[in-house]
């Protein structure tokens, strides 16, 4: 049986994996699908029979099923882990328990690319979102970045797409920003760049399904209004 709580240690993409017996540490082979046994995350009791030195950071909650497993996220006090295993080879590996595979997904960050579009009135533009986790509230446009898309180019494809408008960004540094908001761990980063615009938003295109509403509000009032950490953040800097 897996244990119920786990620790996640981790050291320059090197995680500390062992078998059922807490012996490690163990490396995933590339593309095996059965085994004799499973490769699992060790326990703090597993860790201290190694003598390794670790500092605890947080605890995740992974729900597989019906069971519940807290995952504990520590950084050892050790040199570069050499024999320890690459986390970004765990995933091919059938092995490898699904709490530690879930662990190491949790554990990438989420990246959100956003945009302040300012008039020379000193007011910031918001949208109400359709849909997603904001649905009915005001943010600022933007949304997820692609793979291998760089964070100025995904605010400005996402405005695009959202609500039909092409900006050109101030040559300004983002606003970057970084915050965990759940026991699911998942951490997310936004960058939030600044642009200049002084049209009518009756011209705007919205993508219905996902944009009910664009708005003109003044500096205050968009502090105010915005309910994601990141754009309150970001709005501050005006």
């Amino acid at each position: 049986m897996h244990p119920t709580e786990v620790v996640h240690l981790e050291h320059d993409g090197k995680v500390l994996l062992v078998n059922n017996r807490g012996e490690g540490p163990l490396k995933p082979v590339q593309g095996r699908q059965e085994g004799s046994e499973s490769i699992r995350l060790p326990t703090r009791e597993e860790i201290d029979a190694m003598g390794v030195e670790w500092k605890e950071i947080r605890t995740t909650r992974i729900e597989l099923n019906t069971e519940t497993y807290h995952v504990i996220k520590g950084y050892p006090d050790i040199a570069w882990p050499k024999h320890w295993a690459w986390k970004d080879e765990m995933i091919a590996d059938n092995c490898v328990h699904p709490v530690a595979r879930e662990a190491v997904y949790r554990s990438i960050h989420r990246l959100v690319s956003k945009v302040m579009i300012c008039n020379d009135a000193g007011q910031v533009l918001l949208a109400k979102v359709e849909r997603g986790h904001f649905r009915g509230f005001w943010t600022l446009p933007g949304g997820y970045m692609d793979h291998d898309e760089h964070p100025s180019t995904g605010c400005v494809r996402e405005t695009l797409e959202e609500i039909g408008l092409e900006i050109t960004l101030e040559d300004t540094e983002p606003v970057v920003t970084q915050n965990i908001f759940t026991e699911d761990g998942i951490s997310f980063v936004s960058f939030t760049y600044r642009s200049r615009w002084n049209g009518d938003v009756s011209i705007l295109t919205l993508q219905t399904e996902e944009i009910a509403e664009v708005r003109w509000f003044d500096a205050i009032d968009a502090k105010n209004i915005a309910v994601s950490y990141f754009d309150r953040e970001a709005l501050r800097t005006l």
